[in-house]
């Protein structure tokens, strides 16, 4: 089954150094952290000369596709398998690529991503499960990220209500258990 769906072998979030900021692996074809450390460092190697800052690049590495862009002090790559569809690969980095933005409130630099690392970790586990692709719009994987995080401040719309509702069933709470 998983065979027969578009798949994605990792997404790497790495900083203007080749640093990992955040990574996620789905495929065995890295099986230490030594082995994912290189294969990041020959990515970034590979495309640090590049300028792919207003629309996503394509390169090939190793038998893999990596389609990848760059903001500020900020690498996004997704790598899948030579066979996979780029443009499915490049629907998965814009989703994730604006997801960012619109989670750190279009602040894409390396300190507010580390200061707000749980919010690209959880965008991560909303855009791919086990290397399968569950959604690629932003402004969905967005809320749904707020949602988790109701106390990270975000002036999101759907955050506010989910306060608001929150608060005033805290207060309810307490009111009738006095």
């Amino acid at each position: 089954m998983q065979d027969l769906c578009p798949s994605i072998k990792n997404i790497l979030l790495l900083d203007s150094e080749g640093k990992r900021v955040a990574v996620k692996y789905y495929a065995d074809d890295w099986p230490s952290n030594s082995a994912k450390e290189t294969f990041e460092k020959a990515v970034f190697t590979k495309t640090q000369k590049m300028s792919a800052r207003t629309e996503g690049e394509i390169a090939m590495l190793e038998n893999n596709i990596i389609v990848y862009k760059f903001v500020q002090d900020l690498h996004f790559y997704v790598t899948g398998g030579e066979d996979e569809n780029e443009l499915i690969l490049a629907s998965v980095l814009q989703g994730f690529f604006d997801a960012v933005g619109i989670l750190l409130r279009g602040n894409v630099e390396k300190k507010e991503a580390l200061e707000n690392l749980d919010l690209i970790l959880l965008c991560i586990d909303e855009i791919v499960d086990g290397g399968i692709i569950l959604e690629t719009d932003a402004t969905s994987i967005a809320g749904k990220v707020a949602s988790y995080s109701m106390d990270s401040g975000a002036p999101l719309s759907e955050q506010t209500i989910s306060q608001a509702l929150a608060t005033a069933r805290e207060h309810l709470t307490r009111s009738l258990l006095k």
